[in-house]
């Protein structure tokens, strides 16, 4: 039976419409609330949001709930969403919440929950809590009411503990960096951090307004940055998203590097330090295959997983992995943060310039990536994965590309889409069999 709320990476849909409004996140308050509420201690829950609009609402929304059961609640006001995890784990919380749509436009929003252990919560927990979110809830009453109020020191807490990433001795003096941070959660952390460890720092999207966020800034639309570190002369460019939980790097050039180039530097430098575990990296399957070809050089593997962070981090823990990531940009690092941190990662690689004395255009092509096509079909209703000749056509390209690259066909887990991959050695092929697979799908798709 599929989920009526909880999607890949929690709750996410447009703004006061059916499914996320104040009505849902007063229910999901009280609910996970509730499900939280184990022990005899004063229960607590750190509550955190990006720069939209609707946070004010959602927040309001929340406290509500949370406290309404019995729940006290502390807030962080706009805030990434990996301060939000340490902060939970920090103040010996039962339970964080972030209250943003990532990279989406303002006019969406989304709740992501955290346990006491600052990971996300396991698939369990969020079925638990969905049913108990179509159940009333016993209320607290009298004294038990929960209690809520803001910290003012939240984001001097996220600076200290990010800047703890990096050796006492590496500062960042001499280099010129254009940080945009998509006029989100990131907009004083980041630069504060960056400027702290010595860098000249140049912000873009630091400006928010409640309607900006993700607009024309950030790591989803990386021309604005690519002509301002040209610009500017910058050293680097560094791009992150509405909640800041992934990056994409732009290097002196002007060239974006993806998540998997990211990657491939960190898990080589820690690999040669002898300081990765697992003895490989975790990416999805989305990953390139020139990824894979690098790491299977240097002797080490590439675990994929099916697409989303979630999916990444719950192989890096059962396998004792420390390094994995998306080529979207998401980059984590359990070493020092328990999801995706594009403040850290993109740190890390600001050390390694620092630490090699090379350029960022030298560190982060370190692999000739495979042609990789994506393309997405949106369709009405139904199943089109299922119909003969869709099932025929795959067939046909996953025939064609075998032993010389791969085919990745999925259903978006957040839209009515299928989404149709191909990457292999020959750009033609890789063109001629997605085009194939997508006309199927589109012939029933309508």
């Amino acid at each position: 039976m599929g989920r009526a709320y909880f999607g890949t990476d929690g709750i996410r849909g447009r703004a006061n419409g059916r499914l996320l409004n104040a009505a849902t996140a007063m229910k999901v308050g009280q609910a996970a609330g509730r499900h939280f509420l184990r022990g005899t201690h004063k229960h607590r829950v750190v509550i955190g949001k990006d720069t939209r609009l609707s946070g004010y609402m959602m927040e309001t929304a929340l406290v509500a709930g949370f406290t309404s059961v019995g729940m006290d609640v502390i807030m962080t006001g706009p805030l990434p969403t990996p301060a939000v995890a340490l902060l939970t784990r920090e103040m010996r919380a039962d339970l964080g919440v972030m209250i943003s749509a990532s990279h989406n436009p303002f006019s969406d929003n989304g709740i992501k929950l955290f346990g006491p252990n600052g990971f996300k919560l396991s698939d369990a927990d969020e079925e638990a809590i969905e049913k108990a979110m179509g159940e009333e809830q016993p209320l607290a009453e009298g004294e038990a009411i929960g209690r809520a109020w803001r910290i003012e020191d939240s984001r001097g807490r996220y600076i200290h503990a990010i800047k703890q990433s990096l050796p006492n001795d590496v500062r960042l003096d001499g280099l010129k960096i254009v940080v945009d941070c998509a006029h989100g959660a990131a907009y004083t952390v980041a630069p504060t951090a960056f400027w702290e460890l010595g860098a000249e720092v140049i912000p873009m999207g630091v400006a928010p307004d409640g309607l900006n966020i993700n607009d024309g800034v950030g790591s989803t639309a990386l021309e604005a940055i690519r002509q301002r570190v040209i610009a500017e002369r910058a050293d680097i460019g560094i791009a992150l998203d509405g909640d800041a939980d992934r990056l994409i790097v732009i290097d002196e050039r002007g060239v974006a590097v993806d998540g998997d180039q990211i990657m491939a530097l960190i898990g080589l430098r820690l690999a040669g330090a002898g300081n990765l575990r697992g003895g490989g990296v975790v990416a999805t399957v989305m990953s390139n295959l020139g990824l894979e070809r690098l790491l299977g050089a240097n002797g080490l593997d590439l675990v994929r997983t099916k697409v989303g962070d979630r999916h990444v981090l719950e192989a890096m823990r059962s396998g004792g992995y420390n390094v994995g990531g998306e080529q979207s940009g998401h980059m984590i690092l359990l070493d020092h943060a328990t999801t995706g941190d594009g403040c850290i990662g993109a740190l890390q690689v600001l050390a390694a310039m620092v630490q090699s004395g090379k350029r960022a255009s030298e560190l982060l092509n370190l692999f000739e990536p495979v042609p990789q096509l994506l393309r997405n079909v949106v369709y009405e209703s139904g199943d089109p994965l299922a119909d003969a000749q869709v099932k025929a056509a795959i067939a046909e390209g996953e025939a064609a590309l075998a032993g010389r690259g791969r085919l990745v066909i999925r259903k978006s887990g957040t839209e009515p889409k299928i989404r149709v991959m191909a990457e292999g050695d020959d750009a033609r092929q890789v063109a001629r069999v997605v085009a194939e697979i997508c006309t199927a799908v589109e012939a029933v798709a309508a």
